[in-house]
């Protein structure tokens, strides 16, 4: 349906209720699917009106539609049941039992079992689990607020509950526009016309005398006609007019950010009812009165569509044991996170020996921060080790480049102090912005390696902010300063690009951000104003007031779907809110600033949950759906009044900065974990972050990614910088020192480790009745809990690791056997076969990211299955052309790039059913696809040895290029190639039986390569470790290899004789190999024989031997590795 067919129902459902029709207006609501009426559902439900709730939803949702969807028929069935017990009608809750509730026994038989033992109790409330169930009426409104958050969260109810902001009777008033145009076509239009009928247009016939009879002036529908030539007086139902409105923060976007819903459980569905007390511990943000409903243009009717049953619905990643019986000392409605993961435990302090100003850590490695202070000086810490790599005082590099006044500044008084300083996304550049002029661009190189990459004199007065973004499909630096101006600065040259005027006041902070296909920034100024601007010098595209009306900083979640603003007024008034960007309005105010802050208030943001500021001397902690603060944490005292503040990615430490002239980094479990791997590892400048890193010595701009949110900032108010304090002492306090002798040869004494015995690793074959052919394709779920595989029969496997004792979280593991698993109907998720046989074709399968659907073929139909039921939910594109491989959109799980034997790639949308596009490029099968969401590319290879990047935008052919097989090494005619990204998403794995070669996607140029020696077996596959520091890759004589992924250096060698058994055939060896999602040093293989095996290092080892050394103390060299079936020195490189 067109959505303009879509807002003729809206109407029609206004009409029909300004008519009073109410039993109609539900009806439509039910049988379009276009709006969810929660106060009519609320209604029936506390009216106990059960067939027409379950009637009604039907209408939106099935029962096993999705997770969201199963708990809400759940709930509602099982207070049917509970009711029916409560009075003793047995009969009733047997029928019950039998029709509503026996569907889900299929996902949790023992829950099942535990509600039918509730027949044989005289009252259920014995049951300890429901010892707390009251009367009817409060279980129900008990009930009812746990289904308005389910229905909120569901996926599938996403635009359906705010009704379209209409002025009233908006029907009529289109009714009366529409008569009036076809009054004044008439050819001989009467002065009061004779409206009989709507089935027809209307007419004015040959006038019968000096007047014509009248009656519309008695038409309630239509009102008083207009006189000829004039639209007419229609009293409320006046004609359309445009009328101004202010722009809204995001309105100058082509698309506005959508609205997320609170987060909420989708978890266990079990027989405690929901908490109450839990609701009153974690009350939730009530919604905003928003009348209107945002709804699709005309221009996109295929999103408009109703969706059709097989639309993937993007689900957050739920558990998928999620049908586990719910225990009183459980919250039933507990959200994906809790105050416990915040880190709260200080577990280092640091001495940097000035005042802190500002920090960052290290976009992939978890325990590198950088840190900029009062007096200039810039700092490099691993904080996992407590040494501090790096400590450089401010100096000009070229002096003679300043300008004139500058250098008069400098020579009167030299004093400078960083206010800002930060990673670039990919973590190979950082910069620096000093409150003078001056901006300092740095390479990394890992370890203490940072060398000055380039300097400019940015802005008159002082630099106040520095962000990284992506224009254009290139890197850029983005400055703000006293001089009122924004400026962007190509990353790799320093040149400038745009130059934004238009604020009066200095320009306090920047905030870089992408949405869709638009890149555009968001600035505040010491006035309180915040402006946003594209790139294309056309000046700002809004203006609005910031709370506070005088420092301000911006920034996103980690999902880049929140804004939120941080300010300090001039008095010391701090506020923290969150912006609807669609109507440029303050969404909510966060409370808990109590006193006058002391100084400027600095925040930050993590988990896409949590807000944290530094206030009152401690760390203040807010839900980001809850105004109300959350925690305080003083860290054992010894802050400032408004400390800095950072997060690291994954948001498990916390970097504080001190009184004394130090930092602490406080940490959550997760983040001490990390921290003790690190505690008693040497400082060795070759184990550095480069392992993390890909980059070409020759131009390390080629990374790039979407804008690094400068709005975190953590700085103070701009003011006249410190002179350098007299005295000042710089000693380490809690570092440990750095050892003296670094001339030692570490490579003299490095080699790789042989692995060749079952005791010097854990191995772990997965236990299969099903007798399975050779194993095609192998993946873990993106929750690590299961392992799927895909049999060269077409047959699925599933093993699930149950939560033990031994294994509390769950997770899959080589220490605990997992289950093979399948649903009560026995169901066998098979795809469908052509008359070739199953062991030649070739297979394939996706698994979408949030678990709940695999994409699969094995040469006939790609089959879409539903991973909790094990149904197909549907076939499409028979064979030939047979699918090759499949690849999710990361950004839509309806769009699936599906690579074909007949050399194309076609752009399929699962929702509507048609192809996008068709991509043609290559000249054999597609044997490989990748999306980075970080360039908008998928790069794809092919068996003809071919590697080709097209862009997401257009899906245009960008770059393409052929695979150099070395000499010495043979290759087949027809051989695969896989591609893979490594986490930064700007560099990506090429796998050839003949090599392993990293690639700078931007220039398609070779990184590093390894290469088989002429004698060495063939390589059969590979992958990424889930932090890319390291690449599995295993042969066909049965070995794996394990690099370092920065310089493909061969680190350890597992042999067949450590995980197969001592008899087995030479023709057995692993087909695909596949990493753990959160367990970088996990991995598993499939095997010819149909076997399936977890590997794991030994616990009292914790990882797979020590890192190789890197030339010179840096990953930059191609360096030399061992290939497979070979012993001595390294190889070279080709």
């Amino acid at each position: 349906m067109s959505s303009l067919s879509r807002e003729l129902v809206f109407l029609s459902l206004q009409f029909l209720d300004e008519e009073k029709y109410k039993d109609t207006v539900h009806k439509l609501e039910q049988e379009s699917g276009y709006f969810f009426n929660l106060k009519y559902f609320e209604e029936e439900v506390h009216n106990g009106n059960w067939d027409e709730v379950e009637k009604y939803l039907s209408g939106f949702t099935k029962v096993d539609d999705n997770r969201y969807s199963m708990k809400i028929f759940f709930e509602i069935r099982k207070q049917k049941y509970l009711e029916a017990l409560d009075k003793h009608d047995r009969s009733k809750a047997v029928d019950l039992l039998v029709k509503d509730l026996k569907v889900f026994s299929t996902f949790n038989e023992d829950l099942f079992k535990e509600i039918t033992q509730l027949l044989t109790l005289e009252n259920f409330r014995e049951n300890e689990q429901l010892s707390k169930y009251g009367d009817t009426k409060s279980a129900r409104a008990i009930m009812l607020v746990e289904l308005k958050k389910l229905i909120e969260a569901n996926p599938l109810f996403r635009d359906k509950l705010q009704f379209p902001n209409l002025k009233s009777s908006r029907l009529r008033t289109l009714i009366n526009q529409s008569l009036n145009w076809q009054h004044q076509l008439c050819k001989n239009p009467r002065p009061n016309p004779d409206i009989k009928t709507l089935f027809v247009d209307h007419l004015c016939g040959q006038q019968n005398g000096s007047h014509a009879p009248s009656q519309a002036n008695n038409n309630p529908l239509l009102g008083n006609l207009p006189k000829v030539g004039g639209f007419p007086p229609l009293g409320a139902h006046v004609p359309f007019q445009a009328t101004a409105v202010p722009t809204p923060l995001a309105g100058w976007m082509s698309n506005p950010s959508t609205v997320t819903h609170p987060a909420v459980s989708g978890g266990a569905i079990g027989l405690c009812p929901p908490s109450q007390s839990s609701l009153l511990k974690n009350p939730r943000t009530p919604p905003l009165n928003n009348s209107g409903m945002d709804y699709q243009s005309a221009d996109s009717d295929h999103i408009s569509k109703r969706p059709r049953t097989i639309g993937i619905s993007n689900e957050v990643n739920l558990p998928m044991n999620m049908m586990s019986v719910s225990y009183p000392s459980q919250n039933h409605n507990q959200a994906l996170y809790s105050s416990d993961d915040l880190p709260k435990t200080v577990a280092r302090t640091l001495i940097q020996g000035s005042n802190t100003m500002s920090m960052d850590f290290h976009p992939f490695h978890k325990t590198i921060l950088l840190v900029g202070t009062h007096v200039g000086d810039i700092a490099l810490w691993d904080v996992g080790t407590r040494d501090r790599l790096v400590l450089k005082n401010f100096k000009i590099w070229d002096f003679g480049q300043c300008n004139v006044s500058l250098q008069a500044i400098l020579n009167k008084e030299p004093g400078i102090s960083v206010n800002r300083i930060i990673w670039s996304p990919d973590g190979s550049l950082f910069g620096v912005a000093y409150s003078r002029h001056i901006v300092q661009i740095y390479t990394y190189h890992g370890g203490d390696d940072i060398k000055p990459h380039w300097e400019i004199d940015a802005h008159v007065g002082g630099v106040n902010d520095l962000a990284f973004s992506h224009p254009n499909k290139q890197l850029s630096v983005i400055t703000c300063g006293d001089d009122k101006t924004i400026k962007v600065w190509d990353a790799s040259n320093g040149i400038i690009q745009y130059t934004f005027e238009g604020h009066e006041a200095a320009v306090y902070s920047v905030c870089p951000h992408r949405k869709e296909n638009i890149q555009f920034i968001f600035s505040t100024a010491l006035d309180g104003k915040i402006k946003a601007w594209l790139y294309d010098n056309m000046g700002s595209r809004v203006d609005y007031d910031a709370p506070g009306h005088w420092c301000t900083t911006m920034a996103y979640s980690a999902d880049g779907t929140r804004l939120f603003s941080c300010g300090t007024s001039k008095e010391g008034d701090s506020y923290i809110v969150e912006w609807n960007e669609s109507e440029g309005a303050v969404k909510r105010t966060y409370q808990g600033f109590r006193k006058r802050s002391a100084g400027v208030v600095q925040f930050d943001t993590t988990k896409n949950r949590f807000l944290a500021a530094g206030d009152e001397y401690v760390i203040k902690f807010w839900d980001m759906d809850n105004v109300n603060l959350l925690t305080t944490i003083d860290a054992d005292g010894g802050l400032p009044a408004s400390p800095r503040i950072r997060f690291n990615k994954e948001g498990t430490l916390l970097a504080v900065s001190t009184s004394e002239s130090g930092i602490k980094i406080l940490a959550n479990a997760d983040g001490l974990r990390c921290l003790h791997t690190f505690e008693n590892r040497p400082y060795d400048s070759s184990k550095t972050v480069s392992e993390t890193l890909i980059k070409s010595i020759s131009n390390p701009i080629t990374s790039v990614a979407t804008g690094t949110s400068g709005g975190m900032t953590d700085r103070s108010a701009p003011s006249m910088p410190s002179s350098i304090m007299n005295g000042d002492t710089r000693n380490l306090g809690d570092a440990r020192p750095r050892p003296t002798d670094e001339s030692m040869d570490k490579s003299k004494i490095w080699k790789v480790t042989e692995i060749n015995e079952p005791a010097q690793c854990r191995s772990l074959r997965l236990i299969d009745n099903m007798r399975s052919s050779k194993i095609s394709r192998l993946i873990y779920t993106n929750s690590g809990i299961a392992l799927m595989a895909l049999a060269a029969n077409a047959v699925h496997l599933l093993w699930k690791w149950p939560r033990s004792e031994q294994n509390p979280n769950g997770k899959a593991t080589a220490s605990v056997n997992p289950h093979l698993w399948q649903p009560a109907s026995g169901l066998l998720m098979t795809n469908d076969i052509t008359d070739i046989n199953p062991e030649e074709a070739v297979s394939c399968f996706a698994l979408s990211k949030n678990d709940s659907y695999v994409m699969s073929a094995s040469g006939g139909k790609i089959s879409l299955f539903n991973m909790m039921t094990f149904k197909t939910m549907t076939t499409f594109m028979p064979s030939p052309p047979a699918a090759t491989f499949l690849a999710f959109h990361p950004q839509d799980n309806n769009i699936i790039a599906i690579g074909m034997d007949d050399s194309t790639i076609q752009i399929y949308n699962v929702r509507v059913d048609e192809v996008k596009s068709k991509l043609r490029g290559h000249s054999k099968r597609i044997t490989g696809l990748a999306f980075s969401h970080v360039l908008n590319v998928l790069v794809s290879s092919g068996a003809d040895s071919q590697i080709c990047v097209w862009g997401t935008d257009g899906w245009e052919k960008q770059k393409s290029i052929f695979l150099q097989v070395p000499s010495g090494c043979t290759s087949s005619t027809v051989s695969d190639t896989r591609v893979q990204f490594h986490q930064d998403q700007i560099h990506f794995l090429a796998v050839h039986e003949t090599q392993l070669t990293l690639y700078d996607t931007s220039k398609l140029e070779s990184v590093k390569q390894w290469v088989c020696r002429e004698s060495s077996p063939p390589i059969s596959n590979a992958t990424f470790s889930c932090d890319s520091q390291l690449v599995y890759a295993s042969f066909l004589d049965s070995s794996i290899c394990i690099f370092n992924a920065s310089n493909l250096r061969l680190r350890c060698r597992i042999n067949s004789s450590a995980y197969l058994p001592a008899n087995f055939s030479t023709k057995i060896y692993p087909l695909v190999i596949t990493a753990h999602p959160m367990e970088p040093n996990q991995f598993a293989l499939g095997l010819t024989d149909g076997g399936v095996h977890v590997l794991e290092p030994l616990e009292s080892e914790g990882k797979w031997s020590m890192s190789p050394p890197s030339e010179n103390g840096s990953a930059c060299n191609m360096p030399t590795s061992t290939p497979a079936g070979t012993t001595g020195s390294d190889q070279p490189q080709k």
